[in-house]
């Protein structure tokens, strides 16, 4: 399936404006538009690429961050170290018998 750019609008870039074009993009791909946020995608855009091992610098140029500061502590997510540390508190639980 080609992706194309969403309709561009003569009305300036604001929060509505924002979100109605997102949920056309939602749409368009069979999400359902009340489960997404521009802001849940923007999370979890830092946090997969953080956890593919692309360098915290670089996630934060992508995303328009001068530091990687608010990278860091608002955005990312450790997806990968929280399920380990679920996956061995459950294997010292149940150990094999």
């Amino acid at each position: 399936m080609a992706w194309s750019s969403p309709p561009r609008s003569a009305h300036p870039l604001d929060s509505h404006n924002v979100r109605r074009s997102f949920r056309a993009v939602l749409k368009k791909a069979g999400l359902n538009e009340k489960e997404w946020t521009p802001r849940e995608m923007r999370h979890s855009f830092v946090s997969l690429l953080s956890d593919s091992g692309i360098p915290l610098e670089n996630i934060s140029r992508l995303v328009g961050h001068s530091n990687t500061t608010v990278t860091e502590t608002v955005y990312r997510k450790q997806l990968r170290p929280v399920l380990l540390e679920g996956a061995e508190a459950m294997d010292r639980l149940f150990p094999d018998r």
